[in-house]
Formats: C-alpha cells, sequence, structure tokens
C-alpha cells in the first residue's frame, strides 16, 4: 500500500507544482491568446503529465526513505539483517534483476514494499512490526512479493499509466476552466481570468482523484501476479500462509485506524472504499493462488 500512496502523493504535488509554476510563468495565456489553442494544450499537457509522472518515478526510492525513515543495510550487523540482505539477493538472482537496496523502517504494521525507476536498482523495504509477527517462511513470501514487483516492472508501467492520466486531467481541467472563463468573461477581458485559474485548478484536483482510482485499480490487478511471482520464488504454501497470517493480522478488533482508511484488511467492501483499496481482499488473493495450484 505504501508503495502506491506514496507515488500517488507525490505525483499530485508534482502535477500541482508543475500547473502552478505554468501559471505564474503565462504559459496558460499562450496557450488561449487565439481563443482555446488545442494542439498547444495537448503538448502542454503531455509535457507536463508525462514530466510530472517521471519526476515522481525518480524521486520514488528517496521520497520513500524519508517518508517512513528507512534503514538501508549497508553492512548486515545481525542475524536477521543477514537473513534479510541474503534472502533478496537470491530471490533477485531467481527474478532476473540487480540487487535491490535492503532496508527496515520502525514500524509496528506488518507491511513490506518495493520502488524505484530502475530494475536492477530498486528498494525493498520491510517493516519490524512484520519480522517480529511473522515467521521466517511467511516473511520469505512476503519478500518474493516485492522482488516479483521489481521484476514485473510495476513501478514503471504505473507511472506510464499515470503520466497518460496526468495528461488528460490537465488537458480537460484547462477546458472546463476555458469554459467556465467564457461564461463569466466581461467584454473587455483580454486572456484568461480569475474564473479559469480557480476552476481549472479545483478540475485538476477532482479529474486527479477520478485518475487515481483508476491507477488503484490497476495496482489491485498487479497484486494477483505479485503474489504468483512470490509464490514461484518462495513456494506456494509459504505465499499463502503468508497472506493467511495477514488476514490474522488485520483483524478488525486489531486495525489500526490509519490502516482502515484504505480497507487494507482484505475484507469485501462496497462502494467508494473498494474502489480506494490499493490491494484486492486477502480472501480474493488466497482463493486465487489456490485456484492456481
Amino acid at each position: 500500500m505504501k508503495r502506491i500512496l506514496l507515488f500517488l502523493t507525490t505525483n499530485l504535488a508534482v502535477v500541482l507544482l508543475l500547473g502552478f509554476v505554468a501559471r505564474l510563468l503565462g504559459v496558460d495565456r499562450f496557450l488561449y491568446q487565439s481563443g482555446l489553442n488545442l494542439p498547444s494544450l495537448l503538448i502542454f499537457a503531455a509535457i507536463f503529465g508525462m514530466g510530472g509522472s517521471l519526476i515522481s518515478l525518480l524521486m520514488s526510492k528517496w521520497v520513500a526513505k524519508r517518508s517512513v525513515g528507512a534503514q538501508v543495510i549497508e553492512q548486515p550487523s545481525t542475524q536477521t539483517e543477514r537473513w534479510l540482505v541474503e534472502t533478496v539477493q537470491r530471490q533477485a538472482q531467481a527474478a532476473g534483476i540487480g540487487m535491490p537496496e535492503v532496508a527496515i523502517y520502525d514500524s509496528p504494521e506488518p507491511n513490506a514494499f518495493a520502488t524505484g525507476a530502475n530494475r536492477n536498482a530498486a528498494l525493498v523495504a520491510v517493516s519490524t512490526g512484520l519480522l517480529q509477527q511473522m515467521s521466517a517462511e511467511e516473511a520469505e513470501a512476503v519478500l518474493g512479493h516485492e522482488v516479483t514487483h521489481v521484476a514485473n516492472g510495476d513501478m514503471v508501467t504505473l507511472s506510464l499509466l499515470q503520466g497518460v492520466l496526468n495528461t488528460f486531467v490537465i488537458v480537460l481541467a484547462r477546458v472546463v476552466g476555458y469554459a467556465v472563463d467564457q461564461f463569466l468573461a466581461k467584454d473587455n477581458q483580454r486572456g484568461p481570468g480569475i474564473g479559469y485559474y480557480l476552476a481549472s485548478f479545483v478540475m485538476e484536483l477532482l479529474f486527479g482523484f477520478l485518475a487515481s482510482l483508476i491507477v488503484m485499480w490497476f495496482s489491485r490487478y498487479r497484486e494477483f501476479h505479485a503474489d504468483a511471482g512470490g509464490a514461484r520464488l518462495a513456494g506456494r504454501s509459504k505465499m499463502i500462509a503468508a497472506l493467511e497470517r495477514l488476514q490474522q493480522l488485520h483483524e478488525p478488533s486489531q486495525l489500526p485506524s490509519q490502516m482502515a482508511a484504505f480497507g487494507i484488511t482484505g475484507g469485501l467492501s462496497d462502494g467508494l472504499r473498494k474502489l480506494l483499496m490499493t490491494h484486492p481482499p486477502l480472501e480474493e488473493r488466497i482463493a486465487a493462488l489456490r485456484q492456481q495450484a
């Protein structure tokens, strides 16, 4: 979950910042010198949309490390650290990727994530809660799941998808902003007015949220592939056991409030809450692995 949420948050922040800079520099005025210039707007949106996604991807490791306080294991000093590094190294070789950085971050929440712009220079991080609450076999399966995300290039694919969505968000927000501005415009007004700036900013937020729903759908879809990869690297029984263990740890009575908001328990949620899930329900993931067997 952390990998997706950090990426979405960073991407939204970058796109909004780029949009603000464009308005500050007067780029938007150039797009509307003689009415709505759709070809120029599309080029502008593609550059800023793909650029925002690319910047988010390149920043993903840096943001992840600082957001959770992850400490990269440079030289293993404990048996647990040596086991982590050796396990990830073995799985990375089996998956055909370069050795990722391995990190631990302090959190009671049993979790792990992988991120990075390059499948041969990625980051795999695990929480202290996961190491404390899961067995070595279960943790091995979780690591295999994350290594598979890297091997499948999920972060890069997600970034390309986000870049395309950013482009549509920027175009649609400015088209709506232009329409609102024309409706409110005075006869002597030249260039975009306050109606355009306010409407396009609000629409960027709204369309950006709708675009994030598509990204979360993609994330849920890719989780099944990562589970299958984790089963190949660590063993199907270990992957199923890891998911069942997560299911036990995320019982409603034990669920921290910051996780419940995103439905990470894997329970069958309805409506908008289910659309906001970055992972499929654990029941569905376990059933998929058993069917594959």
